[in-house]
């Protein structure tokens, strides 16, 4: 009986491994399969040689804002729309600026609702002579394609395209209508953001998702080190500082000068140490970079909303600019006026400072705590512009932040996905109060110096990755947009 028994003891035990083996390999092996899997190999290769066409095709088209001119690249978009049969539309809403909307509707009976790609058509002015390479060339050298836009955004448009192109060939069943926006405008007004809410937001059909420039994902040593999407943005209240005093002779001195007040207002300006505050996306944030610092910064980086008050963490903030953005309203002076002539003493004098803003944060009243550091009533303090965006950003528990974690979890294994904040502005800010959960996602990787060509010299992005990107793009996409 006592053998029998350790037999069957045995017997359990070695099913019961068996099972948690079979859980285990399961597990292992029932990843939801991604939608480009189910691409035959020469499409995806077809679809690899056409990203790289269009890309070169779409780097030589000038919009340099401004003016913009960006009617070409509108052109260049409906030529390959209409070939393809996909619905658009072309909204001329100024001389220099227009709109290209396109739509590939929903096949179910129930939809859910749309997911917009948004992308801006403009590019910033560019110095050809500090460049390697034609600005608008598209030469490829060394293995990438140089081009204003490269970086900022005209890749991730042909992402966005390749993304639309390839649901319609591939006959894919959608069950939310995916929508192409590519606006004019974006680097100096947003103007074709603004134009689509006012005059043709029924066009937006009330979409859940949008996905626009923004995120970074770190490429160093060959492998990458994270996948960042921006869940926010801080927003610009810019202030203009004017000094008043006794003008004169610059020969003599003028303790009460307007340039003397000025440079004493600045100094108390730019010694005061704004609040510090932990929003929840930074704290996230945080958390989810703890694993890859060193110990002393990990457990910061485990409790931020703890970490804030010691004073080693706020001395590390203070030393460190990637992060101090991130807790905190930032000043930085940029612009100063005075006299046009070196001996004169002017009766005003003044300066432009570059305020960004957390999420949430009131303007008039960081607008009278910096008055109240000025303290002197010859100098004033006003906002450079009457109207402010109050920043704003998106949850991380909806589906599309979820299709971000398993597509990126696919492509690049072990790499962390970090929701950010970043510090400077962009439309998708103008989306989000009109319920739209809105994220910047960038499908392509890049390495720290690619990233710096940004609004920079030789701007350029690897064809390698050009002929990948769209891919990981078009993963995301189905993952939220493909009928079940």
């Amino acid at each position: 009986m006592l053998k029998t028994g350790r037999v069957r003891v045995f017997a359990v035990f070695f099913l019961l491994l068996l099972n948690s083996f079979a859980l285990l390999h399961s597990q292992q092996v029932t990843k939801p399969p991604l939608a480009s899997q189910n691409i035959p190999a020469e499409h995806l290769n077809n679809y690899a040689v056409l990203a790289l066409q269009w890309e070169r095709e779409y780097l030589q088209i000038d919009t340099t804002n401004p003016p913009g001119n960006e009617k070409r690249s509108v052109a260049f978009f409906k030529k390959i729309f209409d070939q393809e049969g996909i619905e658009n539309r072309v909204f001329d809403y100024a001389p220099t600026h227009s709109n290209l909307w396109a739509r590939l509707p929903h096949t179910t009976a129930h939809p859910k609702r749309p997911i917009i790609l948004l992308n801006h058509m403009d590019v910033v002015t560019s110095d050809a002579t500090h460049w390697t390479q034609p600005v608008f060339g598209a030469a490829i050298v060394g293995g990438a394609v140089y081009g204003s836009g490269a970086q900022d955004m005209k890749s991730e448009g042909i992402a966005q395209l390749m993304v639309m192109v390839m649901l319609k060939r591939e006959k894919l069943p959608l069950d939310r209508d995916v929508i192409f926006l590519a606006v004019s405008d974006e680097e100096v007004d947003g103007s074709g953001t603004d134009w689509m809410i006012a005059h043709q937001r029924h066009l937006l059909e009330n979409a859940e998702f949008l996905i626009n420039e923004g995120g970074e994902n770190l490429r160093q040593d060959g492998k990458v080190q994270y996948m960042g999407v921006d869940v926010g943005e801080k927003t610009p209240f810019w202030l203009h500082v004017t000094a008043h005093g006794r003008p004169g002779h610059g020969s003599r001195p003028n303790p009460n000068s307007a340039p003397n007040r000025l440079v004493g207002a600045l100094n108390r300006i730019l010694a005061y140490h704004t609040p510090l505050k932990v929003l929840p996306v930074v704290d996230e944030f945080l958390r989810e970079l703890a694993p890859t610092q060193s110990p002393e910064r990990a457990g910061y980086y485990r409790n931020a909303s703890q970490a804030i008050n010691d004073k080693k963490f706020q001395a590390l903030l203070e030393s460190d600019e990637s992060l101090n953005y991130l807790f905190r309203n930032t000043i930085q002076l940029t612009m100063l006026g005075g006299s046009q002539q070196t001996n004169v003493i002017p009766p005003d004098a003044w300066a432009n400072i570059d305020v960004r803003m957390l999420p949430g944060e009131d303007p008039q009243q960081f607008l009278e705590s910096i008055r109240r550091v000025v303290s002197d009533i010859n100098v004033t303090v006003e906002p450079l512009t009457k109207e402010f965006r109050i920043a704003n950003y998106s949850p991380t528990d909806t589906a599309l932040y979820e299709a971000f974690r398993q597509v990126s979890a696919q492509y690049f294994p072990g790499a962390p996905i970090l929701p950010r904040l970043t510090s400077g502005y962009n439309e998708t800010q103008r989306y989000r109060p009109l319920g739209i959960h809105s994220y910047g996602f960038n499908p392509y990787t890049a390495t720290a110096e690619e990233s710096n060509t940004e609004h920079g010299n030789d701007e350029r992005i690897r064809v390698e990755e050009v002929q990948h990107g769209f891919k990981v793009l078009y993963d995301v996409v189905t993952n939220v947009a493909s009928a079940k």
